[in-house]
């Protein structure tokens, strides 16, 4: 019976992990607009940024994968392992992620969305240096994510310098 209890819990911790990064992309895409006569619609952009369609399906991916990390370091957390610090770190990176939306498309300033990118950026290396030692697994798990902030850090500076 506790054998059950404890599958269960896990199972519902995954999905919250899971659920609380999606719920910061829905949160972080109230503030994007991109189509036809937006704001974004009339920068000048790089030859190499994506068709918008792209976006979408990119970040729930990556979303669900940061959701698998968070999972993975909280069941450490409940072995008794000490991990305020690494997730307090993927809280903030979290944040900065809701908030580079904000500062990108929100307030329409490619400068302050290049700020945030950028800190953004170090906060998720900063979360997987931590999250490596807690659960390799859960920091390898963070790749795809810092490889699409770096593209998303190049193409927001080529905006930036563009515009």
């Amino acid at each position: 019976m506790q054998e059950s209890v404890t599958k269960t819990k896990a199972g519902a911790i995954l999905i919250g992990s899971i659920l609380l990064c999606n719920c910061a992309g829905l949160l972080g895409s109230l503030f994007t607009t991109t189509g036809p006569g937006s704001w974004y619609s009339t920068l000048i952009k790089p030859a190499f940024n994506p068709p918008s369609w792209i976006f979408a399906p990119v970040w729930t991916l990556l979303y669900i994968l940061m959701g698998i990390s968070l999972y993975l370091v909280i069941m450490e957390g409940m072995k008794g392992r000490d991990v305020r610090i690494p997730l307090l770190i993927f809280a903030i990176q979290l944040i900065l992620n809701i908030l580079w939306s904000y500062a990108f498309f929100g307030l329409e300033s490619t400068f302050f969305g290049l700020l945030v990118i950028i800190i953004l950026w170090i906060s998720i290396v900063a979360t997987m240096i931590l999250f490596y030692p807690v659960r390799k697994a859960a920091a390898w798990l963070l790749v795809p994510y810092i490889l699409w902030v770096s593209f998303a850090t190049i193409l927001t500076y080529t905006i930036y310098s563009l515009n």
